[in-house]
């Protein structure tokens, strides 16, 4: 006779009589040693030594026919980790997020509109819906743009839609306490063609440029815009590409103008270093 587990339903500690009862393999798997068919079946009816383990594989492999068994396995654990982060629910999401693609975007939002996933868990899927453009409904992401959590806040902003009741929030995040988030805020609305942002990304442009910026600036770049993103394009290596195309999307005569002197600086730039290599080989 199979002895029943009693769940403690008002607790979250990782303890075994907290989990669901999982059917025991019987055998130490080896999960880099299955094939893909027996990986993916092995995944739901893992045991607690080996979820995370086989999770982590399907990644590594990024088997697209393993999504349904990965969101299967972070379901069995839905109503735990309010408090503390269940393994085998992140194992599963960092899965779907290296095996990317609509399907994993998906697995992942529905977790979140099922609650599927607390705590830290929902910090960790929020941030791969972000990660794998994820779409989630306008009053779940109502509810994560209002979130305690700050991490949970400007993921949101970068899985939000251009819907009004939306924009709002994310209006009113550009004043939030912590930087992140309103900086998240404003590459948001800046993707939106929202003005409302411009002042925030130009700042950001300044201090702390980043792709996310640069991008987010492109559609809502005035004359001071088109000058701070020059600056970038001729001395930031790590970002000039992405300055300079920033620049190329820009309808201004300004931009048009400087990106124009950026590729003649580059072509002489480059014309010198051919001169001074066949000089050196001569």
């Amino acid at each position: 006779m199979i002895e029943q587990q009693q769940l403690n339903l008002f607790s979250d500690r990782k303890i075994g009589a907290e989990h669901p009862p999982v059917r025991s393999t019987g055998r130490n798997l080896v999960p880099a040693e299955l094939a893909d068919d027996g990986l993916i079946a092995a995944i739901p009816e893992s045991d607690l030594a080996h979820g995370g383990a086989l999770a982590a594989e399907a990644g590594r492999r990024r088997l697209a026919a393993a999504v349904p068994a990965l969101a299967a396995l972070c379901r069995r654990f839905a109503g735990f980790g309010a408090r503390h982060r269940i393994p085998e629910q992140a194992a599963a999401i960092e899965a779907l997020v290296v095996i990317g693609g609509r399907d994993a975007a998906h697995a992942v939002s529905e977790m979140i509109e099922r609650a599927v996933v607390q705590g830290p868990g929902l910090q960790l899927a929020v941030s791969a819906a972000a990660r794998l453009s994820s779409t989630l409904s306008a009053e779940a992401l109502r509810g994560l743009l209002r979130h305690a959590e700050p991490a949970i806040r400007a993921d949101a902003c970068r899985c939000a839609r251009p819907l009004p009741a939306l924009i709002s929030l994310l209006i009113d995040l550009l004043d939030d306490l912590d930087d992140s988030v309103a900086a998240s805020a404003a590459c948001a609305l800046g993707r939106m063609r929202r003005i409302e942002a411009r002042p925030m990304l130009k700042s950001l442009l300044r201090d702390q440029p980043s792709e996310a910026v640069i991008d987010a600036i492109s559609s809502i770049a005035d004359e001071e815009c088109a000058v701070l993103l020059g600056r970038i394009a001729r001395s930031t290596a790590l970002l000039a590409d992405a300055a300079l195309a920033s620049l190329e999307n820009i309808d201004h005569g300004r931009a048009v103008a400087i990106a124009a002197a950026i590729r003649r600086l580059r072509l002489s730039r480059q014309i010198q270093v051919c001169d001074h290599v066949e000089d050196g080989d001569a």
